[in-house]
């Protein structure tokens, strides 16, 4: 039985939605849910999903749940009054009503950074709100357009606040975890980032080695492409240069422009604090390497990531490398070290770009689309050997490795290595430890190593007949 709720003047950001429609899916007897702003998108996903939807606007939610029965249909409205109810709202007389807008609720907190997570075309709006509100705004939304991209960044150029992103994943500010951050150990190395997994990878093998970290300012994965011209990294340098609690900037980007990386580099060869660089290319350090330069040159002790062995120990006879990943750099890498993007058979898929995300949870959130994919790819006799990313942290899935466990036996099974990167911390709320323990109980070969891990895959596939 199906059925359609809308609250009327709700508002909640999408990240917290997905968690609760994630939440509402899993409980026994709910076949499918669905909690989010009612926007066109999302009507239309409702409508794909079978829902009747009434009439709604944008400012509204929607709270639809398909169960098998009245009691599993009662049990999800129950957990989603639960998961969305907030602080009662105050009755007395003369009591202020709630802000509408950005530059409202910078007006009455005293905040100094605003994070937008609305859908991708009402992004630019409620960030130039908080710019104009004085704000320093992370806009956490994807499927912005380049264009407002490049208008948004020039304009807080000229009210000299900072943009991180669209489509910034990733930041810490002061020791506090934005989007999906991990929980990371206060240092003296400040990042700048114009990608949001290689970030986390970074700061993740930097902890490792108690290696802690001042900020991180996301820029989106687009700063420095020659249309954006890194007009967010140049001023995150800036902020870095002046703040006293920072004595080493790193700047990590997925593969940039060339000229765009050289006007980085002029500029940070013009601060006084010393700048490394993790620019993934051809022939250019892996994120790993990056981290053991960050770590000798903070006269720290370097020690190679753990890894432990799988059960399968080579690869299906004739098959590939497939690569699953939930982080865009980490897939990145992977292909930079395969030379998977300029040679044939082997795949790598990033399915947390733009084109996988419209209408769904991103895959940091919500997996089960790839562990179908996952599950259709042993099945494909040219699989020869599964590449997945498991990168824990606030707002990411619970448990990642439970989800990913059944289809690493699959494989395993099926004669089919997994090899995984888990990228994260020991103070992680999943627990490092635990996941580890998980995949490798499984069957997986697991390493705290991207790029490890990827040298691994190839060198199975290699074993199995495939170079």
């Amino acid at each position: 039985m199906k059925q359609v709720s809308v609250r009327r003047g709700t508002y909640v950001d999408s990240v917290a939605l997905m968690q609760v429609s994630r939440r509402l899916t899993g409980l026994d007897g709910v076949q499918a849910a669905l909690v989010a702003m009612a926007t066109d998108l999302n009507v239309e996903l409702a409508h794909g999903m079978g829902f009747d939807v009434p009439a709604a606007s944008p400012n509204d939610m929607l709270v639809a749940v398909d169960a098998a029965s009245q009691a599993a249909l009662d049990a999800a409205t129950a957990e989603a009054d639960a998961a969305l109810s907030g602080p009662a709202p105050s009755s007395a007389f003369g009591d202020p009503p709630p802000p509408v807008t950005v530059r409202a609720a910078a007006a009455r907190s005293g905040a100094t950074i605003a994070m937008v997570s609305t859908p991708g075309r009402y992004a630019f709006a409620d960030a130039v709100d908080a710019i104009d509100a004085g704000l320093d705004v992370m806009v956490f939304s994807d499927n912005v357009p380049l264009t407002q991209e490049v208008r948004l960044k020039e304009y807080a150029h000229a009210s000299g606040v900072l943009v991180m992103g669209p489509d910034c994943g990733t930041a810490v500010v002061g020791g506090v975890g934005l989007g999906f951050a991990n929980v990371v150990r206060p240092g003296r190395v400040g990042i700048v980032a114009a990608s949001g997994t290689g970030a986390q990878h970074l700061m993740c093998l930097l902890d490792g080695v108690d290696v802690g970290v001042s900020h991180c300012l996301g820029v989106g994965g687009r700063d420095l492409s020659a249309a954006v011209g890194g007009r967010s990294t140049l001023r995150a340098l800036d902020r870095l240069d002046a703040d006293p609690t920072t004595s080493l900037v790193v700047v990590v980007s997925k593969p940039p422009d060339p000229q765009v990386a050289d006007a980085v580099r002029a500029r940070a060869s013009s601060l006084a604090t010393p700048v490394l660089f993790g620019l993934l290319g051809e022939g250019l350090p892996d994120l790993t390497a990056t981290a053991a330069s960050v770590t000798a040159a903070v006269g720290a002790t370097w020690s190679a990531p753990e890894h432990w062995s799988g059960a399968v120990p080579v690869g299906r006879p004739g098959g590939h490398v497939r690569g699953m990943f939930v982080g865009g750099t980490l897939r990145d890498e992977a292909a930079l070290v395969l030379g998977a993007d300029g040679a044939p058979g082997h795949s790598l898929v990033d399915l947390g770009d733009d084109r996988f995300t419209v209408g769904r949870p991103h895959p940091m959130i919500d997996g089960s689309d790839r562990v179908e994919r996952l599950r259709a790819s042993i099945e494909d006799r040219a699989t020869g050997v599964l590449l997945i990313d498991v990168v824990l942290g606030l707002n990411a899935e619970d448990d990642p490795a439970g989800e990913l466990a059944g289809v690493v036996r699959a494989a395993t099974s099926a004669g089919v290595p997994v090899v995984a990167t888990v990228v994260g911390t020991r103070d992680d709320p999943q627990g490092l430890r635990a996941q580890v323990a998980e995949l490798s109980d499984a069957g997986a070969w697991v390493f705290l190593s991207n790029a490890a891990a990827t040298r691994c895959a190839q060198q199975l596939a290699a074993l199995g007949g495939v170079s």
